[in-house]
């Protein structure tokens, strides 16, 4: 059985739909203190999959997903799973400056520690090369959008320039630009805060080339932003924006577009108006190997 929240009904229907899978809402109440109460279903199966995507408000949301867990159990699920298409606090994966609680590592052994297996997309990894180190779960599962990315690229923006806005990017846009059978580099950035960024090109030819700028989420999309205004000014015919997890807070869509940016193409592992490519599919198989 497949439990969702409400606002996760759509990507859930097609999930079960994909995976053969029953498929239950989770009724929520919020009280005036800001507390949850969930129903779920009376009776459960003994394997559960859970959806639950932690990308806005992801405090909210992982108690909700702690709350299920427990009610699962005592429901009689065996084995639970809970699919994050996109799993929040994978960034901090390293203390910064002393006292600061390394988020993925302690999110990580939570996880672990309420589930059997983890499945999520494209998982902001840095540091560390696979999902199971920051995940310690018996399964842990991380799945690659780039290349559904690189496939509709190929059919919108043939012969496209595809493009990382920083080193980070690199195992993406390198995925992405292999499907879609295009070239590809990548930017070196310069942070100075959240929204304050230095963008270098890479040292290659921009004039007249269409550009696509291919990155695992977009939150504020300054580096973006930067990377699209620098591709322009190299001579760039064109501009536009694939990423995984479409969060884009505050009017950072609108940013990309008065930067030049024309298109912006998501998969709809967040919910948003830019969803083209649909990840569904992606799940359902890894849900079928166990």
């Amino acid at each position: 059985m497949l439990l969702y929240f409400d606002d996760e009904h759509a990507l859930a229907q097609r999930i079960g739909a994909a995976a053969g899978l029953t498929t239950a809402p989770i009724a929520r109440h919020r009280f005036p203190d800001g507390e949850s109460k969930l129903t779920l279903p009376p009776q459960l199966p003994p394997r559960v999959v859970l959806l639950r995507g932690l990308d806005h408000q992801p405090n909210d949301k992982l108690a909700e997903l702690l709350l299920t867990a427990g009610g699962a159990r005592e429901l009689g699920a065996q084995r639970l799973t809970p699919v994050a298409p996109y799993l929040a606090y994978m960034r901090q994966d390293m203390a910064f400056a002393p006292g600061e609680a390394v988020s993925q590592r302690i999110l990580g052994r939570l996880l672990a520690s309420h589930f059997d297996a983890v499945v999520t997309i494209d998982p902001h990894l840095h540091r560390i090369n696979a999902l199971a180190d920051a995940v310690p779960a018996a399964h842990a599962v991380a799945l690659p959008a780039a290349a559904l990315l690189g496939r509709w690229i190929a059919q919108q923006q043939p012969g496209a320039l595809l493009l990382g806005p920083d080193a980070e990017a690199a195992q993406w846009v390198e995925a992405a630009a292999q499907a879609a059978g295009t070239d590809w580099a990548v930017c070196r950035k310069q942070r100075h805060g959240d929204r304050a960024v230095q963008i270098a090109l890479p040292s290659i030819a921009f004039g007249g080339r269409a550009v696509v700028l291919v990155d695992d989420v977009a939150s504020t999309a300054g580096t973006l932003v930067a990377a699209a205004r620098r591709a322009f000014a190299a001579g760039a015919a064109s501009v536009d924006v694939a990423v995984t997890h479409a969060l884009f807070v505050g009017n950072a869509l609108e940013s990309l577009h008065a930067a030049g940016v024309a298109r912006v193409w998501s998969s709809d592992s967040v919910r948003h108006t830019s969803n083209y490519v649909g990840v569904a599919g992606l799940i359902a198989a890894a849900l079928a190997g166990g």
